[in-house]
């Protein structure tokens, strides 16, 4: 079939081939791996989908097999991905299958499935490891043609982009003249994610697609401004407000940034608009009501849905002509990737509304709305030596006919991942998974794979039919607190909620799940007996991840935001809705310009407060404040409690520390001992000994249990607790506690980060202000602190004091 015959089928359906489309079937005929790089709804899928159809008639005809294997990172994307491909194919390919392959696929359908693959499959990294763990299925898969990885952005920077590198490496081992297409509309570093795609060993190439669609920014000023922000209250006070603008559209999506708080807008919305037909939708949702939601809204029959990053990716709904963003997007590429969820139909915009949830995130849409005009989004930056993967990969090839030493060392190490490889820590690795390691080599289930031949030419193979099928249970890097089903008494499943949540609940007590008010009958067999409440107090299930770090970009542009507006330059129209406050915080103590850090010393009641601004971000500032109150300590008897958020970090003492005494470049050191201090300062053994229960489980030390029968939060983190005590006790060069380390620093406080903005502290001007009450700024960080704290006065009348005391003292 040619590219011509394929331009008339788009033109029959009145359409025109767009010139990256073009090249993109150019690329697959010149057997090149392309990234194609295009804005959400602007025709990806048919740019990397139809490549191989242009070798139809020139290539050497076979009678069926898999032809195209396409991963997407969400499952619940499949459905749609599968009716869109089918409606090509059908017409241009009618003798291909189109099928897909996931955790929500029947028994009977995967098992034929394995004798024989339709000619495309839609699967996800964790389905595509399963597969490979089948020896007929990998001498399936050296027939592929191409391999396309959608939403490839979302992939990068986690496990499950390390286990689709793996996977790809051995796909290419399979068939080296196999094509790579990854597809992604917001990325920060295309080049180097194009490299993580298609690994060491080979070159692809850059294809940047459609660019004309425009964007519609617009922001809800709340009336009136709040002069000391209340964090989250704000949110659900413009609501009414968001719905007045949702009147003017036809259909809607509401993206809030916890699933915690897509419950509470869609309650609200309800009791506000009782005569919409309204949606809700968040990955904990039983996945036929998803499928419900999503029917619904893309027949149009949905007037607004409520929902989380379960609809960022992958879906167009045409009749969506408004996204809204319920807070900050904390990053560029989200806020992009939600608002061209909008205006899929030809010559429409996108258009999105942010509605803030406390005043400063005025001024973080206006620094957002900067850099999109200028085209900035944040990298994403892949994992590195994430040996726990590949541990559980290595098992993966030993159960799909084994794998030979020296080859399997040049296909790892040909993945961006593990480049830097060494042959010792390939020889670890390979030990690891052949017998556990020295301590615990005497224990037969650890031993997962028998090796044959001299070193350096062994083969290595499954151990028994046991490994094989503990290993298919356990496959995958997504960690989580253990889940538990929620459905009524008579049996109608709502999908799931965290054990830690349901555990702390009485029967008889309610909760808010799925858009209805429950009532706990009962919990056992990791199940929530439900049924109907009118209760008019419930809980919110709070999900694990609910807090999304602010992005470097849209922190540094919100710090010369600020800086516009001390200076008297022009800001965005969001940040001069917030002047009040910033001539607050001005009159009152000051405004940091970009150079400038910011430090706040105040006395109150419960004690003497340094509050710091580096807007580095929650994560950088609970380390920086462990580490600060850390130093502190060292030279001088003190104690110091820490509180922080994305802006800033209050030290409390009980006694005042001489600050005329202090050397702040000193205070600010990031020397080769900056690991070793921030572990020390923030209880690191027990942060690393959390972190190597998600590595003890990938690495396939901790079994989490039969379906239906799996083990708490507790007794895995107990497992893999004892576990790692013998590794430090007999084992401690075992590379997996090295990497617990380094992932607790990351995951916790953003190592990286942290040591870039201590660097950058050291070069600040420091700016000390005295004022006499809580600033604008710090008052959010003391609330943060409150919150925590018991008292036989409720948290709102604390706060709720707190703000009519400073707004009599305000101007």
């Amino acid at each position: 079939m040619s590219v011509k015959t394929i331009e008339n089928w788009f033109a029959a359906k009145g359409w025109k081939a767009f010139p990256f489309q073009k090249q993109s079937w150019k690329a697959f005929r010149d057997g090149q791996d392309v990234l194609i790089h295009a804005q959400t709804g602007s025709g990806k899928t048919l740019a990397a989908a139809l490549g191989p159809l242009t070798q139809r008639a020139t290539a050497k005809s076979r009678s069926g097999g898999i032809r195209i294997l396409w991963i997407n990172p969400l499952r619940a994307l499949t459905l749609d991905l599968e009716r869109a491909l089918q409606s090509a194919l059908e017409e241009l390919a009618p003798d291909w299958r189109v099928e897909s392959r996931t955790g929500d696929t029947r028994s009977s359908k995967k098992t034929r499935q394995l004798q024989s693959l339709p000619e495309v499959l839609i699967t996800t990294p964790e389905s595509l490891s399963l597969l490979l763990t089948h020896k007929k299925v990998q001498d399936q898969l050296a027939g592929l043609e191409l391999v396309v990885v959608d939403e490839w952005h979302e992939l990068i920077g986690s496990k499950r982009g390390v286990q689709t590198e793996l996977a790809l490496a051995r796909l290419k081992r399979l068939n080296p003249n196999l094509r790579l297409a990854g597809l992604s509309a917001t990325l920060g570093a295309p080049e180097l994610a194009l490299q993580c795609l298609v690994g060491m060993d080979r070159q692809g190439k850059l294809i940047r697609g459609r660019s004309d669609r425009t964007l519609e920014m617009d922001c809800i000023i709340p009336d009136p401004i709040e002069k000391f922000p209340h964090m989250g209250r704000l949110g659900m006070r413009v609501v009414e407000q968001v719905l007045e603008v949702v009147d003017q559209s036809d259909s809607a999506l509401i993206f809030t940034n916890t699933r915690n708080q897509a419950e509470n807008w869609y309650q609200k919305i309800e009791e506000l608009r009782p005569h919409w037909e309204l949606g809700l939708h968040h990955g904990s949702i039983e996945l036929e009501d998803r499928r419900r939601v999503e029917m619904g809204i893309r027949s149009g029959d949905l007037r607004c849905v409520v929902c989380t990053a379960s609809l960022d990716l992958g879906v167009d709904f045409p009749p969506v002509d408004l996204v809204v963003q319920v807070g900050s997007p904390k990053g560029i590429g989200r806020l992009l990737q939600r608002a061209g969820r909008s205006g899929h139909s030809p010559g429409k915009p996108s258009r999105i509304l942010c509605a803030p949830t406390h005043t400063f995130e005025l001024i973080e849409f206006s620094a957002a709305r900067r850099l999109i005009e200028r085209g900035e989004v944040e990298p994403r930056k892949p994992l590195e030596m994430s040996l726990d993967a590949l541990s559980q990969h290595l098992v993966t090839l030993g159960m799909g006919g084994g794998f030979d030493e020296q080859e399997a060392w040049e296909e790892v190490r040909s993945t961006y991942c593990f480049r830097d490889l060494t042959q010792s820590e390939w020889s670890w690795v390979l030990d690891f998974v052949s017998y556990g390691g020295p301590a615990l080599r005497q224990y037969q289930q650890f031993a997962r794979l028998k090796r044959s031949g001299k070193p350096g030419k062994r083969n290595f193979q499954s151990q028994s039919k046991e490994v094989e099928r503990f290993h298919r249970m356990n496959i995958g890097t997504i960690t989580s607190d253990n889940m538990v089903q929620v459905q009524f008494l008579r049996g109608g499943k709502l999908g799931f909620v965290e054990e830690s949540f349901v555990s702390r609940l009485r029967p008889g007590e309610s909760f808010l799940f799925a858009g209805r008010k429950l009532k706990l009958v009962q919990f056992r067999d990791m199940k929530a007996i439900v049924r109907k409440s009118s209760a008019k107090q419930v809980a919110v299930p709070r999900w694990v991840g609910g807090r999304m770090p602010l992005s470097t970009h849209l922190a540094s542009e919100t710090r010369r935001e600020i800086e516009r507006y001390a200076l008297g330059q022009k800001t965005g129209p969001e940040t001069a809705a917030v002047a009040s406050v910033l001539e607050i915080q001005k009159q009152w103590s000051a405004l940091p310009l970009y150079h400038q850090l910011l430090v706040e010393v105040l006395t109150l009641r419960d004690g003497w407060r340094m509050t710091l601004y580096p807007f580095e971000g929650r994560a950088v500032h609970e380390g920086l404040g462990a580490l600060l109150a850390f130093r502190l300590s060292q030279k001088t008897p003190i104690t110091v409690s820490v509180a922080v958020n994305d802006y800033g970090l209050e030290l409390l003492a009980s006694d005042p520390i001489d600050l005329e005494a202090m050397e702040w470049k000193e205070w600010f050191r990031s020397g080769d001992e900056l690991d070793q201090e921030i572990l020390e300062a923030a209880h690191g053994a027990e942060m690393a000994k959390r972190q190597f229960r998600e590595i003890a489980r990938v690495a396939g030390l901790v079994f989490q249990g039969f379906p239906g029968a799996q083990k708490s939060a507790r007794q895995i983190q107990a497992s893999s607790g004892l576990l790692f005590d013998v590794f430090q006790k007999y084992d401690p060069q075992n590379l997996l506690l090295e990497q617990a380390r380094q992932e607790a620093l990351k995951s916790q406080f953003d190592r990286p980060r942290l040591k870039q903005a201590l660097e950058n502290l050291q070069s600040c001007e420091i700016l000390l202000s005295r004022p006499r009450h809580l600033t604008p700024m710090a008052f959010p960080l003391w609330m943060e602190r409150m919150s925590s704290q018991i008292s036989s006065e409720s948290f709102e009348d604390r706060v709720e004091k707190m703000i009519q005391s400073l707004n009599k003292k305000a101007p």
